[in-house]
C-alpha cells in the first residue's frame, strides 16, 4: 500500500507541478548520466590513443558492436518505458510491474545470446565490423571483454531507462554515473600499470557495466519504484506488442548507428588506418556533444509520457517548446566551440598522428555546421517515441544514419573521396532536418485535435 501512495503522489506532482520545473529536475541526473556516459566511451580512446593508431581504430571497430548492445536496451527500455510512463498516468499499476519484469528478463536473455554468438564467431564478427589485418589482432582483445559484459551492458540499459520513466532519474544517475567513474579510474591503471594494453580498457569496460548493473537493480527496490519479480515476468505478443510501439524507434536508431559505424570503418580503411582512427575520435567527440542534448531530452520524456496518459496535452506541448529553445541555445554554442577548436580537440586523442589530426579536423567540423539542427530532430523523435505515435517516430530514426547517411557514403565518396566520408553524416543530419519539419508540425496539430475533443466530451 506504501508503494501504491508513492506512486500516486509521484502523479500528482508530475501531472500539476510546472513543467519547467519538472523537465529540468528530471534533466539534471539524465544528463549527468549521458555526459559521464560520452565520457567513458572517450575515456577508452583516450587511452588507448596512446598504443597507437592500430589499437585507437580497434576501439573505433568494436564501437559498432557496442552500438547493436545499446540498440537492445534501449529497445527493452525505451520500449518497456514508455508503456510504463502511460499506464502510471492512467493509473494502471499492475500492468506496469508486468511490462517491468518482462522487459527487463528480455533484455537480459537477448544480451546473452549476443555474447555466446559474438564469443564462437569472434573474427569473422571483427572482419565483419571492419578491422583490417592490422587491426584485427587488437579488435579482438577488446572485443573479447565487451561480449561478457554484453548482458550487463543491454540489462543495464533497460533498468536506466526503466527508472528514468518513473521520473526517477536520480537513482538511475547513481548507477551509470558509479560505473563510469569506475571504468575511468580502472582505464590507466589496467592499460599502464598492469600493462593489458587494449585488454585493459575493455576489462575496465565489462567490470564497470557490472557494477552499474547491480546498483540499478538496488535502485529499481528503492521506494517509490517498480520492482523487479521474476512472478511478473510474463511474455505475451501483446507484450512485445507493446514494446515494439515504444521500442522501434530506438531500435532502428541505434541499430542503423552500428550499421553506419561498421560502412564508416569499411570505407575509410580503403583509405589507412589513420582515417578509421579519426573518424572514431570524431563519433566519440559528437557523441559527448550531443549528450547533454540526448540527457534533457530523457528529462523531457516522462514529463511528456505521463501527462499525454493523463490527456493533459498542453503540458505536453509546453514543455516540449521549453526544451526546444535550451536546447537550440545550447548546441549553437557548442558548434561554434566545436568548430573554433577542431583540431585541438582531435589532437587530443592523436597528437603524435598529423594525418589523423588532419582528417578529424575536417569531419568535426563539417559536422558542428549541422549541429545546431539536432535539437528539432531529437526532441521531437523523443516526443513521437513517447506518446506511442510510432510512425513518424521510426521514420525519423530510419533516416538520419539509414535513409541518408548510407545513401550518401556509398554515392558520395567514389566522387569525393575521404571527403566523402567526412561529409555524408552532417549531410544526413541536414536531409533528416528538412523532412522532420513536417512531421513534427502534424504531431502538434494532432494533439490540438486530441484536447479540443476531450473538452467537447
Amino acid at each position: 500500500m506504501e508503494n501504491v501512495n508513492e506512486l500516486g503522489g509521484k502523479y500528482e506532482r508530475m501531472t500539476t507541478d510546472p513543467v519547467e520545473k519538472l523537465v529540468c529536475r528530471l534533466a539534471i541526473p539524465s544528463i549527468a548520466i549521458m555526459l559521464i556516459s560520452a565520457l567513458y566511451n572517450m575515456a577508452d580512446t583516450f587511452f588507448v590513443g596512446s598504443l597507437g593508431t592500430s589499437a585507437t581504430a580497434a576501439v573505433g571497430v568494436v564501437f559498432a558492436l557496442m552500438a547493436i548492445i545499446q540498440a537492445i536496451g534501449y529497445f527493452f527500455g525505451h520500449g518497456a518505458g514508455n508503456y510504463i510512463s502511460r499506464e502510471l498516468g492512467a493509473q494502471n499499476l499492475e500492468n506496469a510491474q508486468k511490462m517491468a519484469a518482462t522487459g527487463f528478463f528480455s533484455a537480459l536473455i537477448a544480451g546473452t545470446l549476443v555474447a555466446v554468438l559474438g564469443l564462437v564467431f569472434m573474427e569473422p564478427l571483427a572482419r565483419f565490423l571492419g578491422a583490417t589485418e592490422t587491426i584485427l589482432p587488437y579488435t579482438c582483445d577488446y572485443m573479447r571483454f565487451i561480449l561478457i559484459g554484453a548482458p550487463f551492458m543491454a540489462a543495464s540499459l533497460m533498468l536506466n531507462n526503466l527508472l528514468r520513466f518513473q521520473s526517477s532519474a536520480f537513482y538511475a544517475m547513481i548507477g551509470m554515473v558509479a560505473g563510469a567513474v569506475l571504468n575511468i579510474a580502472l582505464d590507466p591503471l589496467f592499460i599502464f600499470v598492469f600493462g593489458m594494453g587494449v585488454k585493459g580498457a575493455a576489462l575496465a569496460t565489462m567490470i564497470s557495466q557490472i557494477v552499474s548493473f547491480c546498483l540499478l537493480l538496488v535502485g529499481c527496490c528503492r521506494k517509490g519504484n517498480i520492482k523487479i519479480h521474476l512472478s511478473n515476468f510474463a511474455p505475451s505478443t501483446s507484450a512485445y506488442n507493446n514494446m515494439l510501439k515504444g521500442g522501434f524507434p530506438s531500435l532502428c536508431r541505434q541499430s542503423l548507428a552500428s550499421i553506419a559505424a561498421i560502412s564508416l570503418n569499411q570505407v575509410a580503411g580503403s583509405y589507412s588506418d589513420a582515417a578509421i582512427a579519426a573518424i572514431s575520435i570524431v563519433q566519440r567527440v559528437t557523441m559527448f556533444a550531443g549528450s547533454a542534448l540526448l540527457g534533457f531530452g530523457q528529462g523531457f520524456q516522462p514529463v511528456c509520457g505521463l501527462n499525454y496518459g493523463a490527456k493533459r496535452y498542453d503540458r505536453v506541448k509546453k514543455a516540449f517548446w521549453f526544451c526546444m529553445r535550451i536546447a537550440t541555445v545550447a548546441l549553437v554554442f557548442l558548434a561554434v566551440l566545436g568548430f573554433i577548436f577542431a583540431p585541438n580537440i582531435i589532437a587530443l586523442f592523436r597528437k603524435d598522428d598529423m594525418e589523423v589530426i588532419k582528417i578529424g579536423t575536417i569531419a568535426l567540423r563539417l559536422q558542428c555546421v549541422a549541429f545546431p539542427v539536432l535539437g528539432w530532430i531529437i526532441l521531437m523523435s523523443m516526443m513521437m517515441q513517447t506518446i506511442g505515435n510510432v510512425i513518424p517516430a521510426s521514420i525519423l530514426a530510419l533516416a538520419r544514419q539509414g535513409l541518408f547517411l548510407l545513401p550518401f557514403l556509398f554515392i558520395l565518396t567514389p566522387f569525393m573521396g575521404i571527403f566523402g566520408v567526412q561529409v555524408c553524416q552532417p549531410a544526413a543530419d541536414l536531409a533528416t532536418f528538412a523532412i522532420s519539419i513536417p512531421l513534427g508540425i502534424r504531431v502538434l496539430r494532432e494533439m490540438n485535435s486530441h484536447k479540443e475533443a476531450d473538452n467537447f466530451s
